[in-house]
């Protein structure tokens, strides 16, 4: 090795970039790629130009079958397309029907795995709110802006991950769910759609409000974040990212000590529900409901984004060393 090649991979590691490595006695150089790589294009503000678009009055608060859920989903596919995410059966969107007749869209899109790529990790956020009720405009921020801004900026980072030549073993599939609002139609019809289509699901991981510091685990750490699950397998990896990635996060794993609030937000009314019923393993990330929550003061400007901005990368991590 020259003495100058030595000293690019010198700092190179000490960056933790991609650098590169003799391989072999002829001298030819491979690039190891450090997760670092995906983290370059997260930025916060960008979460929030997200956010105020997903708010904006023309969404309409993207209640499920609105003219503003339809324009959400077509944006949605634009993101993804942008990514370069493979389209499931040929398209991005996937329509169905809800109980009361309305028409939902889920927004899919993977990266295909290399060593077992019908086997998904699943990721998921619901892009759908209450829309207009009686004049009053629900702008649905945290719920569930935040979450759709994480999965975006998750399907980035994955993304350049890929473009930078890293592959997995497992396929990582990104989705968009409608309907969470008209009872969990979106989340029903993915599973039915990974069923039917032979599909097997290793894990399941829900965003849902990510994007306030206004109900902390502990009243002087608001930089906080939750994980709810029922294998301690998953919070020693996420502590595990959280140390060795110098995130510091205040990490929760049951909603605010309380068995029955646990039980209730991940057995009964989120939308990995759906799939724990189907002995499915799922986790749920959130940052707690807030005073906000479903009513017309859940607005961008409640939200803290570098805060955001700092869950994301952790659950970037998490994923990272799952697949």
């Amino acid at each position: 090795m020259t003495k100058i090649l030595k000293i690019f991979v010198f700092f190179a590691a000490l960056l933790g970039m991609a650098f590169p490595v003799l391989a072999g006695a002829a001298n030819q150089v491979r690039y190891t790629v450090s997760p670092i790589n995906g983290e370059t294009v997260l930025d916060s503000t960008l979460l929030r130009q997200q956010v105020e678009f997903l708010c904006n009055p023309e969404t309409g608060g993207r209640a499920t079958g609105t003219p503003g859920a339809q324009k959400t989903a077509l944006w949605l596919e634009e993101q993804f397309r942008a990514c370069k995410l493979t389209p499931l059966s040929g398209t991005f969107l996937h329509g169905f029907r809800t109980s009361n007749g309305s028409f939902g869209r889920n927004v899919m899109g993977y990266i295909k795995g290399s060593s077992i790529p019908e086997k998904f990790i699943v990721v998921m956020a619901h892009f759908d709110n209450l829309g207009s009720l009686n004049g009053n405009f629900y702008p649905g921020a945290d719920s569930n802006a935040s979450g759709v801004a994480a999965l975006l900026g998750l399907a980035r980072m994955f993304a350049q991950m890929r473009d930078c030549g890293k592959t997995y073993s497992l396929s990582l599939l990104f989705v968009a769910l409608d309907a969470k609002e008209q009872g969990m139609a979106g989340a029903d019809a993915l599973y039915s759609f990974l069923t039917r289509n032979g599909l097997q699901t290793s894990l399941v991981v829900n965003l849902d409000q990510l994007g306030s510091s206004l109900a902390p685990i502990n009243k002087d750490r608001p930089d906080y974040l939750i994980l709810l699950n029922d294998n301690p397998d998953y919070r020693h990896t996420l502590e595990r990212a959280n140390s060795e990635k110098g995130l510091g996060l205040d990490l929760g794993f049951d909603y605010y000590g309380s068995k029955d609030f646990t039980a209730l937000f991940y057995r009964r009314i989120c939308e990995q529900r759906v799939f724990l019923d189907h002995d499915v393993p799922a986790v749920m990330f959130t940052s707690g409901i807030t005073l906000n929550n479903n009513k017309p003061l859940d607005t961008p400007d409640t939200l803290d984004y570098s805060l955001l901005y700092r869950r994301i990368r952790l659950i970037y991590h998490f994923l990272h060393r799952l697949l």
